[in-house]
């Protein structure tokens, strides 16, 4: 190699190593660049802060404290069953649930103030609506409906000669006819034995209302409630209870017995007893809800706004009853209400509960 080719070699080495130093710099400069990419996401989807339900504070392990209800023996084993439910989804309080019949509940609920929900099977009376605003404080019922029932007719399954009457026949069969041949003369000729329910029973007076007294009419023709109240407790062989599992008891223990309650105590029991048909149409539920069978009713629970506002539990067990309800009432033995109806019970619901 010359000495001429050696400077040239050595000053070529040396501008390489120098370009080599002056760009290493220039790429480690651009490493950031790309990596700072990672730490925009957040800017670009940011985590969405979590949605509150308005509706969490009424679960049932969000509540605490007594819920105590009383009323119709029709309504009671609903009621109950709906109270096994909030139990079962985390409630720890107490509730109470009485069967004293639909006056009585009323009674504790208007006149005493001692109740939290009254459960009906009939409407409430404008007499019992005054008693609850002549309370301090003043209470303003509030009504759900929360289902349907055919009350139902029964005999015993060893009676081998009803299957249906009419009206005007099981009219005269809880007043004046002393035996079934004196409904219809091929039936036997042996004392009827009636059990109804008692006189604080919404079923008593719906029964009254709406078979007896159509077949006492005042003096202008009109169905007369008093006279038709006044014809069945005055009937023979006549057993009341506010219990209608005495009741079905009564029936099952003769072939001439005859008996009226909620079609649910009528499934219950319906190896044992016999529904009748009325007028030829059978309770069931399609019949029910159409109003087709001429006994059908509806069922309710009332409440009060203050009430529903001062106790979280009870808004949280009214709301949880209307929602759940459905799931549960044709086990139970009731009919379910129509979505029209369920819609109207949540909205009376919010605008008790201010939400």
């Amino acid at each position: 190699m010359t000495k001429f080719v050696r400077p040239v070699l050595f000053v070529l080495v040396a501008l390489s190593v120098l370009l080599a130093a002056c760009g290493a710099p220039a790429t480690a400069a651009e490493a950031p660049t790309e990596a700072a990419a990672p730490t925009e996401a957040p800017t670009e989807a940011p985590t969405a802060a979590p949605v509150e339900d308005p509706m969490a504070m009424y679960l049932p392990d969000a509540v605490s404290g007594d819920i105590v209800t009383a009323g119709s023996s029709t309504v009671f084993p609903l009621s109950e069953r709906m109270k096994q439910r909030f139990e079962e989804e985390g409630f720890a309080g107490n509730i109470t649930v009485d069967s004293i019949g639909s006056g009585g509940g009323f009674e504790r609920f208007c006149k005493t103030g001692e109740t939290d929900i009254s459960n009906a099977s009939r409407a409430i009376k404008d007499s019992e609506v005054e008693s609850c605003a002549a309370l301090s404080p003043a209470r303003t019922p509030i009504e759900f409906q929360v289902g349907i029932d055919a009350l139902t007719i029964a005999v015993s399954k060893e009676n081998d000669f009803v299957t249906d009457v009419t009206l005007e026949e099981l009219a005269l069969i809880f007043s004046t006819a002393e035996k079934w041949s004196d409904v219809r003369p091929e039936w036997p000729a042996e004392p009827i034995q009636r059990f109804s329910p008692g006189t604080d029973s919404g079923t008593f007076d719906f029964f009254v209302e709406a078979v007896m007294a159509p077949a006492h009419p005042n003096a202008e023709g009109k169905a007369d409630v008093e006279a038709g109240e006044k014809a069945i407790l005055e009937a023979a062989n006549i057993q009341l209870s506010e219990d209608d599992n005495v009741l079905v008891q009564g029936v099952q223990g003769s072939p001439y017995a005859i008996g009226y309650f909620g079609y649910a105590y009528y499934l219950e029991n319906e190896d044992t007893l016999t529904a009748l048909s009325l007028n030829g149409i059978a309770p069931t539920a399609e019949t029910a809800e159409s109003g087709e069978y001429p006994i059908s009713r509806p069922l309710f629970i009332y409440s009060d706004a203050a009430i529903m506002q001062e106790k979280p539990q009870v808004a949280a067990f009214i709301y949880f009853y209307l929602t759940n309800v459905t799931d549960e009432i044709v086990d139970v033995g009731y009919f379910p209400v129509s979505e029209a109806k369920a819609q109207e019970n949540l909205d009376a619901w919010m605008t008790a509960t201010g939400n």
